[in-house]
């Protein structure tokens, strides 16, 4: 199983510590349940959020959690417990911040979270849900709302798209499932004819797009049978945050090994890991995921000396910089 992003595992617990403080000593097996952890995965998260707090970092400024009798207890730190004074400006940031994360499948819609940015949003004089509007993401003019609709019609869609893990550009009938965002994109679902597969296609990389005149097609015999099919409009994965997980690796996808210089660390944070082990100096060695060798090519050029390649990738980098440099080098004369 990929290890969870640290955006996905911030999520999880900016959703996680105020629903266990509400509920004053829940079991380890209801919070499990309410936010798909496994015991262990709870422990470390917990362990994490011992470690929360603010300056000076003494044991008054620090969230307590204690752990006794398969119950869990979280009681804020004495800073956290006084009210902040915000401007108006904070106050407005504060009520889309605290928006986005009650949409965190798992939060509590009706917990303190809920109630305390009711009251802020009420004497700011706003409605957050007339008067917030969050883009996420770009998409080209017309698309997103296109795709909505073939969604909720069912209507089949051909799409003109760019691959970028490929570095291709293909036209392809798809059937949607869902328009969805993620990691501050606008991604679709969908059942993709030219690959017999699930697909999910970034907005951004749709060229263009035309929505059949018609019924969504049937998949054919490689899709699976109507009834394991994901209802439209309705997620089809979660990651450990209950958060739609973008990449989803096959089992016989190849596995790069690389050591990574304090300056790269960013990869372990942006993409999905199968493992990451630290190294003195701040160095770590993770393993990756790769499904199309043009992501990674481009991955290697772009983190240059600050990776070393340990498993699964050798001469890739130096082919992808030769193949680049030949295409600068002057015609022959003839």
């Amino acid at each position: 199983m990929a290890r969870p992003s640290a955006p996905d595992r911030l999520r999880r617990l900016l959703a996680l510590v105020p629903w266990v403080v509400a509920h004053d000593g829940p079991t380890l097996e209801e919070v499990c349940a309410r936010f798909g952890l496994t015991q262990d995965e709870l422990v470390s998260e917990l362990d994490l959020v011992f470690l929360c707090g603010v300056h000076p970092f003494t044991p008054d400024s620090l969230i307590d959690v204690s752990v006794a009798d398969g119950r869990v207890w979280i009681r804020y730190a004495d800073y956290l417990e006084r009210p902040l004074r915000l401007t108006p400006d904070e106050g407005l940031a504060l009520v889309a911040a605290g928006a986005a994360v009650l949409a965190v499948p798992g939060a509590d819609p009706h917990g303190p979270l809920a109630r305390g940015l009711a009251k802020l949003a009420d004497v700011l004089g706003v409605d957050p849900a007339v008067d917030l509007d969050v883009t996420l993401g770009t998409a080209p003019a017309g698309v997103l709302e296109s795709l909505q609709e073939a969604v909720s019609a069912g209507r089949a869609v051909e799409i003109d798209y760019y691959t970028y893990g490929r570095d291709q550009r293909t036209r392809r009938v798809v059937e949607p499932h869902s328009v969805f965002g993620a990691e501050g994109h606008w991604y679709l679902e969908a059942w993709c004819h030219l690959a017999e597969a699930e697909r999910r296609f970034r907005l951004d990389r749709i060229g263009s797009l035309t929505v059949l005149d018609r019924a969504a097609l049937d998949p054919g015999p490689a899709a699976p049978p109507p009834e394991e099919r994901p209802p439209r409009g309705q997620a089809t994965s979660t990651s450990h945050a209950g958060v739609r997980r973008v990449f989803e690796p096959r089992p016989d996808d190849p596995r790069v090994v690389l050591d990574l210089e304090p300056r790269a660390r960013w990869v372990a944070e942006q993409y999905p890991l199968e493992r990451l082990e630290e190294r003195d100096g701040g160095r770590c060695r993770v393993v990756l995921v790769v499904s199309e060798r043009a992501w990674l090519e481009r991955l290697l050029l772009r983190l240059g000396p600050a990776a070393s390649v340990v498993e699964g990738a050798d001469g890739v980098a130096a082919a992808a910089a030769s193949r680049i440099l030949a295409a600068y080098r002057p015609a022959p004369r003839r």
